[in-house]
């Protein structure tokens, strides 16, 4: 009897905490969010293209193998990371192993980073959208006062439906869509070294997106689960429409041979398998600590071994049929412009914004196919974005539960990030914007860094807390042990691959030029490895403070700063008997 009034009290205790962190609505809430956070930009413009230049069909064997042996393990070892512990990025490595508490520092300052860069491509796709909005889609003509004397519009239709042909092109010439792109959009200065003008269209257009997800993320998982059912559902409509419409087009079938006809002699090529291994962790999101927040939210029971082999497969059926959207109307624009696919096709930037753009104006009705396009485009980014702001404040909240859950901390603080962030915005808005946002894709969110973070958090779960004692955890959350295939990738497949691929990413490693020309000056570079290591370095600068302040010596300090902590298992075991409870009659 005396044993079970303190356990009532810790249960009471243990709920208290758990009403005032907050949980996922419902469990729909959970997936929308986590396929939201997953399923981005790189699905539709990098894996079709990786596809087709890798061999086509050919290029989903290393694909899968690696989505296999890296993807599932680690979007399995996160999600139930998070779930396990109730925290979020930061507080679940100082709850695992304090020693390396700086994983979720790295991963929090990664996701800040790329908040302030990845947003700006919803900036552009509004400017596209709301461009679409008009009798005549502005990059289908040349009567614009951005046009130069050398520019030609690409065969397309004209407001009466009727179809048109360019006149008087030559070598010197510059189709519409290329200086829409160039001269509305970008309007590029010189180099990074000439900041230019602030585009003020572009900066109201980032204002509204960094508007858009403080709304949505305010209230915490009560605000975001509700928003993923409207942002996470419609792109895949918007896709779903897009690809009928393709494939019904002329040419579709020659666009998807090129996209899926397997060429098995590319599998000799390293590139190859590179280019899937860094696609896996790009597009899952994995190593910057959103599963983990995501799963934080989850109930301690929820079943997230099977939620993560779900959403893995429709990540990856997402970016597959992505591939279909968009090489059916590659073909449909080789045919009609009498060229080889290979001259269409695109990765990146290029693919959305130039062309898809000159796609649509060759389909009558080009407006509407291009609001469905770019809404599409914007939905992608902004629900990742949702994630990232939502892991910053999850973890924030996590280190200072008293401060920032009292009276409208929370709000004000995101407020201050999103302020902070549309205000570093800006410079990627300027006319040297695309040079600073290449600085930022490339040392940034590279694959470098991911797999570095990927490496780290193997070796750390498959052993200093060891893999079959996060199984053990597992099963008590889900009631059985996954594959033990997975438990093995923790331990030996997944870190070894990863360093692999990283040792080859380092030796083929080239400075970085923008669009193969412009060579930018030393100190870009030295601004680009800084950010790149100001994340990594809290890792090692971590380790060196838990060590210095602990008691005892270096050896005594090193074993207790990879102990779990001493309360994790007892919280562990109160949140499952408030899942117990509360599943009982």
């Amino acid at each position: 009897m005396t044993d079970s009034v303190p356990k009532q009290l810790r249960l009471l205790t243990a709920s208290a905490a758990i009403k005032e962190r907050g949980k996922w609505g419902s469990k729909k809430e959970f997936i929308l969010s986590v396929a939201g956070a997953i399923i981005g930009l790189g699905n539709v413009w990098r894996f079709p293209y990786l596809c087709y230049k890798n061999g086509g069909g050919a290029f989903l064997i290393p694909y899968s193998l690696f989505l296999v042996t890296c993807g599932i393990p680690l979007f399995v070892l996160e999600t139930a990371l998070g779930q396990y512990t109730s925290q979020g990025g930061i507080m679940c490595w100082r709850k695992i192993c304090p020693l390396f508490e700086g994983m979720g520092y790295a991963s929090q300052i990664i996701i800040f980073y790329g908040s302030i860069s990845y947003i700006v491509v919803s900036a552009w796709a509004f400017l596209y959208l709301f461009s679409s909005f008009s009798k005549e889609l502005p990059w289908a003509t040349c009567d614009n006062e951005w046009n130069t004397d050398n520019c030609v519009v690409i065969n397309t239709y004209d407001a009466s439906g009727n179809w048109t042909s360019p006149v008087n092109a030559s070598s010197s010439s510059s189709s519409s869509i290329m200086e829409f792109w160039q001269r509305r959009v970008l309007n590029l200065s010189t180099g990074i070294e000439t900041l230019g003008n602030l585009r003020w269209d572009l900066s109201l257009c980032l204002l509204l997106s960094w508007v858009i997800c403080y709304f949505c993320v305010w209230k915490g998982v009560k605000s975001t689960g509700k928003a993923t059912y409207f942002t996470a559902t419609f792109p895949f409509l918007l896709l779903a429409v897009l690809c009928i419409r393709g494939m019904t087009l002329p040419g579709a079938l020659h666009g998807i041979k090129y996209y899926l006809y397997p060429d098995l002699a590319r599998l000799a090529d390293p590139r190859v398998w590179v280019d899937a291994g860094t696609q896996i962790l790009y597009s899952y999101a994995v190593c910057l600590g959103f599963l983990t927040s995501l799963g934080s939210y989850n109930k301690y029971n929820n079943n997230c071994y099977r939620d993560s082999i779900y959403l893995c497969l429709l990540n990856s059926g997402t970016s597959f049929i992505s591939g279909f959207a968009i090489f059916s109307f590659l073909g449909y624009m080789s045919q009609k412009q009498g060229v080889d696919i290979s001259v269409v096709a695109e990765s990146g930037p290029g693919l959305v914004f130039i062309v898809y753009p000159q796609a649509v104006t060759l389909l009558p009705w080009p407006q509407l196919w291009s609001v469905c396009f770019f809404a599409m485009i914007i939905l992608l980014g902004i629900d990742s974005q949702f994630a990232g702001l939502e892991s910053i404040m999850t973890s924030l909240t996590d280190i200072y539960p008293s401060h920032i859950r009292r009276g409208w901390h929370r709000e004000l603080y995101l407020l201050l990030i999103c302020c902070i962030s549309f205000g570093f915005g800006l410079f990627l808005v300027s006319e040297a914007g695309p040079y600073i946002l290449q600085i930022f894709d490339h040392y940034v969110c590279s694959g470098p860094t991911l797999l570095m973070m990927a490496i780290f958090q193997s070796v750390i779960i498959g052993w200093i807390y060891g893999s079959g004692r996060f199984y053990d955890n597992i099963k008590d959350m889900i009631g059985y042990k996954p594959l033990p295939l997975i438990k093995y990738c923790w331990m030996y497949v997944t870190p070894l691959i990863c360093f692999g691929t990283l040792v080859f990413l380092l030796l083929k490693h080239s400075p970085l030029m923008f669009s193969n020309t412009y060579v930018y000056p030393w100190w870009a570079y030295r601004i680009g490895w800084f950010l790149a290591t100001s994340s990594l370095s809290t890792i090692p600068l971590n380790m060196i403070w838990k060590l210095s302040k602990g008691e005892g010596t270096l050896w005594q300090r090193l074993k207790t700063s990879v102990q779990a902590a001493d309360d994790l298992t007892v919280m562990a075991n109160e949140l499952g008997s408030i899942d117990d409870s509360v599943a009982s009659p």
